[in-house]
């Protein structure tokens, strides 16, 4: 790292920032991972190292990099931003959370804000691609909606230990700095993390079995084809016989195969819809997109999220409120198949 210079807003770098944003790029995958396992939507943890980089800015001219490193700095930042943001907010999660599943199709009366929902990530805003691809697969499986959904049960300051422990693999001593509390203290929150996450989700430690990338590929053509050709027989013999689909915002959500079936085969409001690929949280994830324009054009409709193991798909989460999402994921705001 080039050699920071002590100043403030009207010191010696001027009004630009632009030395402070050169600093902080390398760190800012880890830190838009952290802030959104804290926070539990992409949306948000994109604002929150916005805010990092904001308030490093403010503060350079305090920063003393012979007390700390620049990167353990700027996760102090983060922590308090993402401590800031988390005292008024209530609990996100997932329909599945919320309720026992449904037997028929959504009620539009019975729906939730987007803030009260674990929203997706695009892994190219979190992940590096080129890493070691058995770190690459473990990180995967800590963006995976069922674990961010999962860390949103603990209380925040353990949810940052658990986080900074077991994710990034801080040591103790260096989350007891962080936090500024003792190494006991950041041991028995981590203790307690742990335990609390293991009796909600016995299996959520389990890695998720891995397909290779040709099987994934067919996999997901398959059922890009069956939708769109709006085959409900053909799409749904592609899904596990306990497969789950969810449909934020609505408190909605279906268990198995024959259920999926039932409600997909009573309706034909998807056909003619069509996919763009893209990945979310660790796994395949597809625009959807539904014509709209007098043009012909087709605009957002909705971002489907997949989870696949053993050769069919075992969870699709079918986001409906899009319009700000779509472009973090790389994905047109209008498009001509």
């Amino acid at each position: 790292m080039a050699e920071l210079v002590p100043v403030g807003r009207q010191g010696a770098l001027g009004d630009a920032p632009a030395a402070v944003a050169a600093w902080f790029e390398p760190h800012r995958r880890e830190l838009v991972g952290y802030c959104y396992r804290m926070l539990g939507s992409g949306l948000e943890a994109e604002d929150a190292v916005q805010e990092t980089l904001l308030r490093a800015w403010e503060s350079l001219d305090r920063f003393d990099e012979r007390r700390s490193a620049w990167r353990s700095w700027l996760f102090t930042i983060a922590t308090n931003v993402c401590l800031d943001m988390l005292r008024a907010a209530q609990r996100r999660a997932r329909a599945m959370d919320l309720g026992p599943a449904s037997q028929g199709g959504p009620d539009p009366r019975s729906v939730l804000p987007e803030s009260r929902w674990v929203y997706p990530m695009a892994d190219r805003s979190v992940l590096r691609e080129d890493g070691d691809p058995a770190e690459l697969a473990a990180q995967r499986d800590t963006i995976r909606l069922a674990f961010i959904a999962a860390l949103q049960h603990l209380p925040a300051r353990q949810r940052a230990v658990l986080i900074l422990r077991d994710v990034l693999r801080w040591k103790a001593d260096e989350v007891a700095q962080l936090l500024g509390v003792t190494v006991p203290a950041v041991n028995s929150a981590l203790q307690r993390a742990r335990a609390t996450l293991a009796a909600r989700s016995p299996r959520l430690g389990d890695p998720v079995p891995p397909m290779a990338d040709a099987e994934q590929q067919r996999l997901v053509r398959r059922y890009v084809d069956a939708f769109e050709r709006h085959d409900v027989e053909t799409l749904v013999s592609l899904l596990h016989e306990d497969a789950i689909t969810s449909m934020p915002p609505f408190v909605w959500w279906l268990r198995s195969r024959a259920a999926i079936g039932r409600v997909m085969a009573a309706s034909d409001a998807c056909r003619g819809d069509r996919f763009i690929p893209t990945r979310a949280n660790g796994t395949v994830a597809l625009g959807q997109y539904r014509r709209g324009g007098p043009d012909g054009a087709y605009g957002p409709f909705a971002l489907v999220v997949l989870e696949m193991a053993e050769g069919v798909v075992t969870e699709t989460t079918t986001y409906l409120q899009v319009l700000r999402l779509f472009p973090s994921f790389g994905l047109p705001l209008e498009w001509q198949p």
